[in-house]
């Protein structure tokens, strides 16, 4: 995916995300169904995610390669990096304390989703501001899948939304 259609795509899975959590009951909000998160916490998980890879693209290029280095290797593609994280749930791979949801309350919702639409928002228009080279060269850290190029921790934030959005839906169900 190119720079545009990341943006794109970011926007939309979160979108998406929060259309599904807007249309859930009060009740079902803040519900826990087998010890699962409640939909009001995988939206602070979420936030809490997307938070982090904002503020690293708030950063200059040349102090995301001092603090993360470089790539020696070409970006996975979307698929690939699904596939990798796909497998490191499998393997037992959860959410470090860091991005753990705490309990969360229904008067939260729309601050969370202000927060939210407000990061992605903002992060969509500063992946603009980065050359796809250095999208593919530059690395950040992922807790559970190691160094990502900039590119895959998009990809990454883009299919980690959907991800919890299915979640939701099947607790629900």
């Amino acid at each position: 995916m190119k720079i545009p259609e990341l943006a794109q795509k970011l926007k939309e899975s979160h979108a998406h995300f929060m259309t599904t959590i807007r249309n859930v009951s009060d009740a079902d909000f803040t519900k826990s169904v087998d010890s699962k998160w409640t939909a009001g916490q995988q939206l602070e998980h979420i936030v809490k995610a997307v938070s982090p890879v904002n503020l690293a693209f708030s950063l200059p290029w040349p102090v995301v390669r001092l603090l993360f280095g470089k790539a020696n290797r070409p970006s996975r593609t979307f698929d690939e990096l699904v596939i990798k994280y796909q497998e490191k749930l499998r393997q037992g791979g959860r959410a470090s304390r860091r991005f753990t949801p705490d309990l969360v309350h229904l008067h939260q919702r729309e601050a969370l989703f202000q927060k939210l639409d407000g990061t992605v928002s903002a992060l969509s228009k500063k992946i603009a501001e980065y050359s796809e080279e250095r999208l593919d060269v530059l690395l950040l850290p992922h807790p559970l899948l190691g160094k990502l190029t900039l590119r895959e921790m998009i990809y990454f934030t883009i299919y980690h939304a959907g991800h919890h959005e299915k979640q939701v839906r099947s607790n629900l169900e």
